[in-house]
């Protein structure tokens, strides 16, 4: 399925029916007074996080959705049917945007989350609401209220708990794919990865977090060089990023200030977040040469980078482990086994 994490669409929803003029017409009564019914009020436009999405590739075919009209009323006090409403169903950790793109409606981060995006119009009066003593036959009704119409933005943002970030050709991808399940498109070349990937790494019983691969960023991404800012903001819902720079290149210094530099541009509070810095793809040079590049690295960086390489596996379990404990799993999980070893007893 192709991804797609922008789209924009029209929304309508239904606008309320006529009220109806209409008197009691029955043999032997008398005098029988108005009984028109009001009209039905009209479908709402509702917005619905649904499980098992993660793309809006369904509203790049579909951009327009309009809610059913109420039914009009008729005689005998008969109130018109409501109209259906219209859902539409959307991944989690989508956001709403009007047309502007910049007023954000809702942020849908739960599933099962509901969001009214168009009301629908109330039913006009029949004329049997006009009734009064002093006038006890009125032939008036109202025509039912106009439904409300707009142009929204829909723009996803992954939700993951770590995100991979990285010049283009870092190793993200092979990364992923070596500590999760996921298959992402793996190629020696750059920008090999055009659309950001999702897999879930398992550590063992209640150990799990989703890692996420954001495309290779380049300098000026933060202003749309490159893939663009867009994929930046899959970055804004990770509580800690693991920065992969490849040992392979001449100026690994230069990679981590261009990748610190474009999260700062795009959102001063994401170059805040938590950090793990990682030397990749170290078994394609010898010993000293990658003691050559961590010293070069650290002359940009204060702590400590990992040596690291996806294709062998060499330190990528203190890497998931050093992700694991930013996000408090592995620090939770050695509380209660030290609680476990402080109740133990023989008897």
């Amino acid at each position: 399925m192709k991804f797609l994490d922008q789209a924009k669409v029209y929304i309508k929803s239904g606008g309320g029916g006529a009220g109806c003029v209409s008197f009691r017409r029955e043999k032997y009564v008398e005098f029988g007074g108005p009984d028109g019914g009001d009209g039905g009020r009209g479908g709402d436009v509702w917005a619905e996080a649904v499980e098992g999405l993660n793309t809006l590739i369904d509203y790049r075919y579909q951009q327009h959705y309009k809610a059913k009209r109420g039914g009009h009323g008729m005689g005998k006090q008969r109130t018109g049917a409501g109209g259906a409403d219209v859902v539409l169903k959307l991944p989690v950790g989508t956001q709403i945007f009007e047309e502007d793109q910049e007023t954000l409606i809702a942020d849908l981060t739960e599933i099962g989350q509901r969001v009214l995006l168009a009301e629908g119009g109330n039913g006009g009066w029949g004329n049997l609401r006009f009734k009064s003593s002093t006038n006890q036959a009125p032939r008036r009704a109202n025509p039912g209220e106009e439904g409300e119409e707009r142009w929204i933005w829909l723009r996803l943002k992954l939700i993951a708990d770590a995100g991979l970030v990285g010049l283009p050709n870092a190793g993200k991808s092979t990364f992923l794919s070596a500590v999760t399940a996921a298959n992402p498109k793996i190629a020696d070349y750059p920008f090999t990865t055009l659309n950001p990937g999702l897999g879930v790494v398992d550590l063992g019983p209640g150990s799990r977090f989703v890692l996420a691969d954001i495309p290779g960023l380049i300098e000026g991404a933060a202003d749309g060089a490159g893939l663009g800012h867009r994929f930046l903001g899959h970055v804004e819902r990770c509580k800690v990023l693991l920065h992969l720079i490849d040992c392979t290149q001449d100026d690994v210094a230069g990679a981590y200030r261009t990748i610190r530099g474009e999260l700062e541009a795009y959102d001063s509070e994401l170059a805040e977040r938590p950090e793990i810095v990682a030397l990749n793809k170290i078994d394609a040079l010898l010993p000293e040469m990658v003691e050559e590049q961590m010293a070069k690295l650290k002359t940009v960086y204060d702590g400590e980078p990992l040596r690291i390489s996806g294709v062998t596996g060499e330190g990528v379990k203190q890497a998931l482990s050093a992700i694991s404990r930013h996000l408090g799993i592995l620090a939770e999980e050695e509380a209660e086994a030290d609680a476990e070893d402080e109740n133990w007893s023989p008897l």
